[in-house]
């Protein structure tokens, strides 16, 4: 099976989903990179540069470094979560068996064709990383749902996701879908998530007799004892 690109949208640690979407990630036996949402961390940086009127290449690198501050999280919660900063970094945990998390400064560091401002966002870099890996499929996991045959420059221009994005999975020719809430079943299959065990039950105990029974027992005893 190819292997996926997850984006894990930082909306989802707010809704309260994003524990829920890391237990299915962690128990994947497809191969498996996540791209963390800034989350909290560049609503953060979004708001600092209003008060200080910084320039947008000083913020995008701030919201990379949000994206950092999210995987780190992540990792903090699964163990089986690896930090990975390059495309052999992400197949080297691969072969591992366990579940890189992308932090994309390294990367977007001398990358041409990613824009330094707000018109690029975590969904349009997790799809510059499945062009660069090639051959993967993409998946958005986000907080609203959306019409599976929706266009991406459709969702583009509902602000569903960033404008960057549609221009790399039409020049890439990417595999891709948006998954909303209460499609977790879906997300277990693209994975092909292994199933729970269930703990082994513990043998039944044998059931003693009741009292009067063992009263009963008692007197024979006794009376045998007598003759």
């Amino acid at each position: 099976m190819t292997p996926v690109v997850l984006k894990l949208g930082g909306s989802l640690a707010e809704s309260g989903r994003l524990r829920a979407m890391l237990a299915i990630v962690r128990r994947a036996r497809r191969s498996v990179v996540i791209v963390p949402g800034g989350g909290p961390f560049a609503d953060a940086v979004r708001e600092t540069q209003t008060l200080l009127r910084f320039s947008d290449e000083a913020a995008h690198q701030m919201a990379l470094l949000a994206m950092h501050q999210m995987a780190e999280a992540m990792i903090a919660i699964e163990p089986r979560f690896v930090a990975a900063e390059t495309l052999i970094g992400i197949e080297r945990a691969w072969r591992m068996r366990r579940v890189p998390i992308w932090l994309p400064a390294k990367l977007c560091a001398g990358d041409r064709r990613i824009p330094r401002n707000w018109t690029i966002t975590s969904d349009g870099l997790a799809a510059r990383l499945a062009e660069r890996l090639a051959d993967v499929e993409l998946v958005l996991v986000k907080s609203r749902t959306v019409r599976r045959t929706a266009a991406a420059k459709t969702l583009a221009r509902q602000g569903v996701v960033d404008p960057v994005f549609p221009v790399i999975v039409e020049r890439a020719d990417l595999a891709w879908r948006v998954l909303g809430p209460g499609e977790e079943k879906t997300l277990s299959e693209l994975l092909d998530v292994a199933p729970l065990r269930q703990a082994p039950r513990a043998p039944a105990m044998r059931r003693r007799g009741t009292r009067s029974t063992q009263r009963s027992a008692r007197g024979r005893g006794i009376a045998g004892k007598v003759r």
